[in-house]
């Protein structure tokens, strides 16, 4: 027994035996993916220990792999990845570079930035909201890419597309190194076991450190209770914008070749089944006018042909039959039809017009369903209604309850982290979501398809456990200039935020900040922070758990200016109106009675006349009295939905955004 247990001991000793190649030619041409870290080894702490008694238990215990492994086969001509990182990172552009290094596009083609980021939304907020699939070529190997997005709110658009893939790249930023949103896909990513590939990206910075920010990656994968395996990640340093990429900072390559022999090298090929009963399992949907409904997924086992009937299940729900009209994969940027599909590739299917995420594609007579996806629950609430102002219609094309909750209840079927409830009456409905932006981009969608509709403010969802009231809270990192950092903890502090932790972040004289904060506490802060910063923190947020309730906490200080009556504002009403607060309305807008036109400079509400004209006298002057306005506030949506109070709410249309006092509230009060 002694010897046996010698020799197991032995084993991961002997995995780690061959030293690094010393040049990148020798480690382009070198099979396994080793650390290409300096020597640093993990601490044999006691969870190391346990987990290396385990893997003895294991070998010692159990017999030679089983024959239904045998079974399984690997195909070398083909690679899925997904790049995930914090947002800002450069994981869009990077892709931008990859395509274009695979000859994806003509060399005469125009080609726009960001090419990925296809949505309008996308663009005019520069971020990515949904999950994309593409691909390359290279060496003859098929690189399937799927691009996500870097914002904790969208995190089950990651969630979500990590079924598809066996390993990620890790996109890193030199000089901010792992933030919260690089902490949350990397937990996912360990946790279904893929490989990881770290790209240390945007190294052509001038305030880069390369060597904090891979030793900061490598606590993190410690802290995430990462295998030895795991942790052995291989290192890249890229500049996406540049298209270069090499094994160390100091010497980078032409263009991103050693990034795409990190792929193949360190990216495991698919394990599928070629002769097994036919799985695929859908991880994303897309709508096409004349295709309908399209199936996107990996497939697992089997082979998956044009015009066959197949059968779509759940673990818990009967199946049901439906037929393959047709069958796409993805080439370069594009969906090419093909006649058949082989397990380990990412296709996509139509022909199933009510077939949703989650579901499985499986042989008609022998296939059983995979285990569906899981996300996380929402965190933030908040309520949908019809439209009650008085400008009701003016604008929108759907205003009715139906048209409403049918858009609502549509959402659910590719939007897994959200929830749809009905409210009290017929006209509500409760939306829940990951973070007031995840909900925020299903309203400007709304309004921008022509819906007219109210929300109110958004609440926070609590969890009664035995019998103590626990709420969400949060992991709140804040890069802020010295001199604002003192106003920032004030503001912290003031929303039952604690300190975390408090570093140096870079040489540009800037800290980070990381407070545990209650998700209530953010509400609103994103503006504060900038206020008291005069626009230079950057705020980022990632849900950490549930806790205590903290208590009562403030967040707006001041109350709002109120209209008294309906009409058209004046510049006569808005000249004595400017005295007590900033305003919202300009002259010559339309107002209604309850119209929230401006912010109080005191606590409280204050009923305002806006609309107010300048008495007509046969008095006359030798010259007109000129009139100097202060320019109103332009709030956008984001702005109004952090802005409103209990009894308030936003009122949305494809052409304007107002607040109002809530009147049902108002009229209980």
């Amino acid at each position: 027994m002694q010897m046996q247990t010698l020799t197991l001991r032995g084993v991961p000793a002997a995995r780690r035996a061959a030293p690094p190649p010393a040049s990148s030619a020798h480690l382009a041409a070198s099979g396994p993916c080793a650390l290409r870290v300096p020597r640093r080894r993990r601490p044999r702490s006691l969870r190391a220990s346990a987990s290396l008694e385990q893997e003895v238990k294991e070998v010692a215990g159990s017999p030679a792999p089983s024959a239904g492994k045998s079974s399984q086969a690997t195909r070398r001509d083909v690679r899925n990845i997904a790049i995930v990182a914090h947002v800002d990172h450069g994981k869009t552009t990077l892709v931008d570079s990859m395509l274009r290094q695979a000859k994806v596009f003509r060399d005469n083609q125009v080609v726009q930035e960001r090419i990925m980021d296809s949505n309008d939304l996308e663009r005019e907020r520069g971020i990515t909201i949904l999950s994309k699939n593409t691909s390359i070529t290279y060496k003859g190997t098929k690189i399937n890419i799927i691009d996500t997005p870097g914002h904790s709110d969208f995190g089950g658009e990651v969630e979500r597309v990590l079924n598809m893939v066996e390993g990620v790249l890790l996109v890193v930023d030199s000089v901010e190194g792992p933030m919260p949103q690089t902490r949350f896909v990397l937990k996912k990513a360990l946790e279904f076991g893929h490989a990881v590939v770290v790209v240390v990206n945007k190294i052509d910075r001038p305030t880069t450190r390369p060597e904090f920010v891979v030793n900061s990656t490598f606590e993190l994968f410690i802290e995430l209770n990462a295998t030895d395996e795991q942790c052995d990640f291989q290192t890249v340093y890229a500049s996406g914008i540049k298209g270069k990429a090499g094994l160390s900072p100091e010497n980078l390559a032409d263009d991103l070749g050693p990034l795409f022999e990190a792929i193949l090298r360190c990216i495991p090929e698919p394990r599928i089944e070629k002769d097994g009963a036919l799985q695929m399992l859908v991880s994303n949907t897309e709508y096409d006018e004349h295709k309908g409904r399209i199936a996107i997924g990996r497939l697992h086992a089997g082979e998956l042909q044009r015009g066959m009937e197949v059968k779509v299940c759940t673990p818990h729900d009967a199946c049901r039959v439906g037929k393959v009209s047709e069958l796409f994969v993805y080439q370069n940027f594009s969906r090419v039809p093909v006649e058949s599909v082989s397990a380990g590739d990412i296709c996509a299917v139509c022909g199933m017009n009510d077939i949703m995420i989650g579901e499985t594609i499986a042989d008609k007579i022998t296939g059983t369903p995979l285990p569906t996806i899981k996300v996380e629950e929402p965190t933030v609430r908040m309520s949908f209604s019809i439209n009650t102002s008085p400008f009701v219609g003016r604008e929108g094309k759907y205003v009715t309850s139906r048209n409403l909750r049918d858009r609502l209840y549509r959402e659910l079927e590719r939007n897994l982290a959200m929830k749809v409830e009905d409210g009290e009456t017929a006209d509500t409905f409760l939306v829940s979501g990951r973070g007031t932006l995840h909900l925020t981009i299903l309203i400007e969608n709304m309004r921008r398809e022509g819906y007219e509709f109210m929300i109110g403010p958004p609440k926070v969802i609590n969890k009664t456990v035995d019998g103590k009231l626990l709420e969400p809270y949060e992991i709140a990192a804040v890069e802020v200039p010295e001199e604002y950092m003192g106003s920032v903890v004030e503001l912290l502090g003031k929303r039952r935020g604690q300190m975390v932790n408090m570093e140096a972040s870079g040489p540009e004289g800037t800290t980070l900040l990381k407070y545990k904060i209650p998700t209530r506490g953010l509400i609103g802060l994103r503006n504060a922070i900038l206020t008291a910063s005069r626009g230079r923190a950057i705020l980022n947020t990632i849900f950490d758990s549930y806790g205590s309730w903290a208590g009562d906490l403030s967040s707006r200080d001041q109350g709002s200016l109120v209209a008294f009556e309906d009409g058209s504002t004046t510049s006569y009403a808005l000249l004595n109106a400017q005295e007590r607060g900033l305003l919202f309305v300009q002259p010559g807008q339309d107002v209604y009675k309850g119209q929230i036109v401006g912010i109080h400079q005191r606590p409280g509400d204050l009923a305002i006349n806006v609309c107010k004209k300048k008495a007509a006298t046969n008095v006359r002057s030798n010259k007109e009295t000129t009139v100097v306005l202060d320019e109103p506030l332009s709030y956008s949506l984001d702005d109004c939905i952090e802005f409103i109070q209990e009894d308030e709410l936003v009122e949305v249309t494809p052409s304007s955004i107002r607040m109002c006092k809530n009147p049902k509230i108002s009229k209980k009060k």
